[in-house]
């Protein structure tokens, strides 16, 4: 073993000829990047077993696992992009100049930094989801928690092998995502995490993945999204469900602080879906990049698709206090607050069997 500890995570962009082997039966050399939280943790004593929606989320969790190497076909050919194909970039003056080779390792490296992203955030999912299983107060709460970390690990495992053996290109996590993980994982305030993870990056994730599986043309990535999505709905309706009752029993300043970082996090956010490392690597001016693609009609139909998650799901639990209405009216995401939110369960499509019967 032998591990190699960094002061902040790497910025390379490993290109396929820089991967390691999937499989690497030699030394792992492994890369770390350390950080220190005022975590403090909680015993449960009583061992309360209440047969409530967190108890039936935590059993159909153990009903509906999966495994990552023997319920997925890994064999199935993939079908490369060879072609550039229409895209709003093509508006984009640095973008039209390019050549077509050009043009298709540029969709090649969004796919790349997309699917990066996805796994840097499940990585930050399985961080947090171990230390909710330790602070969280309620016996049910510890329980659920254990089993989605066991949850987020195999999410890890899906994207690694997805990226290391089919798409052979890892981009390293953008500086938004970063600061959303940084200020979870470090702030000691157990239902901070709750908020930050469950409701907000899980609930972005859940709507991203659900996009992504509908644009997919592999059908490997379109099954694996298939049974990581039915997780994630897990996830997301144990937090609005456990939120809802705790935050009514905070004070108006407490609940004026949560509000106020579900704000930022969700600005953050926004922030998170511009490939900015991309930019940067073919060589265009990061900041105008970034303003033209703000400004596209696709990205704010994106943003508003993802949000369409997250803004009932906050005004569910309590948090789209007044203070913070005209601030996300500002993101162009405060209309979405009126939609359904995630807190009625539909048990007859959670239970759903993860495979169709063959006959």
């Amino acid at each position: 073993m032998k591990i190699n500890y960094l002061d902040n995570n790497p910025r390379e962009i490993q290109l396929e000829e820089d991967l390691p082997p999937y499989m690497n039966e030699g030394v792992a050399d492994d890369i770390a990047e350390i950080f220190s939280t005022p975590l403090s943790g909680a015993y449960n004593w009583d061992y309360t077993i209440q047969d409530n929606r967190i108890k039936k989320l935590y059993e159909l969790g153990k009903e509906l696992n999966w495994n990552v190497e023997l319920d997925i076909d890994w064999n199935r050919p993939l079908n490369k992009i060879t072609e550039p194909t229409p895209i709003f970039w093509d508006e984009y003056e640095p973008y039209a100049k390019l050549s077509d080779k050009k043009k298709v390792d540029f969709l090649n490296h969004r796919i790349a930094w997309s699917q990066s992203q996805f796994l840097h955030g499940e990585q930050g999912a399985l961080l947090v989801a171990s230390q909710l299983t330790s602070c969280a107060p309620t016996y049910n709460a510890k329980l659920y928690a254990a089993s989605q970390t066991f949850d987020e690990a195999r999410h890890v495992e899906a994207f690694n092998k997805y990226i290391q053996t089919r798409t052979k290109m890892m981009y390293p996590i953008g500086n938004a995502l970063k600061s959303i993980l940084d200020k979870i994982l470090t702030d000691p305030r157990w239902d901070l995490k709750f908020i930050g993870m469950q409701i907000i990056i899980e609930g972005l994730a859940l709507a991203a993945f659900q996009a992504s599986r509908e644009l997919t043309h592999d059908p490997v990535l379109r099954d694996m999204l298939g049974l990581i999505i039915r997780d994630e709905a897990r996830h997301v309706t144990f937090g609005i469900n456990y939120l809802e009752e705790f935050v009514d029993t905070l004070s108006e300043e407490e609940k004026e602080d949560r509000a106020q970082f579900a704000y930022e996090a969700c600005w953050l956010s926004r922030e998170r879906l511009l490939s900015t490392d991309v930019y940067e690597h073919f060589g265009w001016d990061v900041e105008d990049a970034r303003q033209f693609q703000l400004g596209t009609d696709i990205n704010i139909h994106f943003q508003k698709l993802l949000f369409q998650r997250v803004m009932p799901n906050l005004r569910r639990i309590g948090l789209l206090r007044d203070s913070v209405k005209d601030k996300f009216e500002d993101l162009g995401i405060l209309e979405f607050a009126s939609s359904k939110s995630d807190a009625e369960i539909d048990w007859a499509d959670l239970s759903r069997p993860l495979f169709e019967e063959t006959a």
